[in-house]
């Protein structure tokens, strides 16, 4: 069985113009509602669990009785990190989960994800512990260590910037989780992260440029506009 866990703790820092979190925001339907509408209907999907602070679980109860959710089983609270959040989320999956499921883990915010995006992820993690999608860097790679000069210049042909949905061996993937101390799971900086340093064998596969994050104005008003509201 696969599980989606949806990722709609986020307070939406960067974009807090809007007065609430980029997630909730709604043009002609809240924004996670995009992605859990495309959750639902995919047929290798068999569980959608959410994210989200206890101030907000009412509204999303509400939201998934009204397009008709049937598939969400249970909510996690958001943790002081997104990787506590994730571990929050396989906590709360625990229960419903085998350790050989995968556990498909997507953040609300982006919102023009795709079954064809799902099932090829799923598809790409057949023989691994999982599956991450990527993005290929088209544009020149600076470091620099002061953010004032360049320190080195970086080979963009092996550089790749990742996506979500990703998707984990449950049981591994919960596993490498247990493992870690508070402390070390709020130094993950990314789902695969942890992953990687736990020796799970991670496939890359190819993502789809229009499944973007929604984490500036600038964002959401090209959300808005590829839905025709502007």
């Amino acid at each position: 069985m696969n599980a989606a866990l949806i990722l709609a703790g986020g307070t939406g820092e960067r974009l807090n113009e809007i007065g609430i979190p980029k997630q909730y925001y709604s043009a002609d339907k809240p924004v996670i509602v995009y992605s859990l509408l495309v959750f639902q209907k995919c047929e290798a999907v068999s569980v959608i669990s959410i994210t989200a602070s206890s101030e907000w679980q009412p509204k999303i109860e509400e939201w998934v009785n009204e397009y008709g959710i049937s598939k969400f089983k249970t909510f996690a609270l958001p943790g002081r990190t997104r990787q506590h959040s994730v571990y929050n989320g396989l906590i709360a999956l625990s229960n419903l989960l085998n350790g050989s499921d995968l556990v498909i883990i997507h953040d609300a915010a982006r919102p023009f994800v795709t079954e064809q995006d799902i099932n090829k992820l799923i598809e790409s993690s057949s023989g691994f512990d999982g599956a991450t999608p990527f993005i290929k860097i088209n544009d020149t790679v600076y470091q620099s260590k002061d953010k004032k000069q360049i320190t080195a210049l970086l080979n963009r042909d092996e550089l790749f910037a990742g996506q979500t949905p990703e998707c984990y061996n449950f049981g591994k993937y919960l596993l490498a989780h247990n493992r870690l101390s508070d402390e070390e799971i709020g130094d993950i900086r990314g789902s695969s992260e942890i992953a990687f340093k736990a020796g799970m064998n991670v496939c890359l596969c190819e993502g789809n440029i229009n499944n973007f994050k929604i984490s500036t104005m600038q964002d959401l008003e090209y959300f808005k506009y590829r839905l025709g509201l502007k």
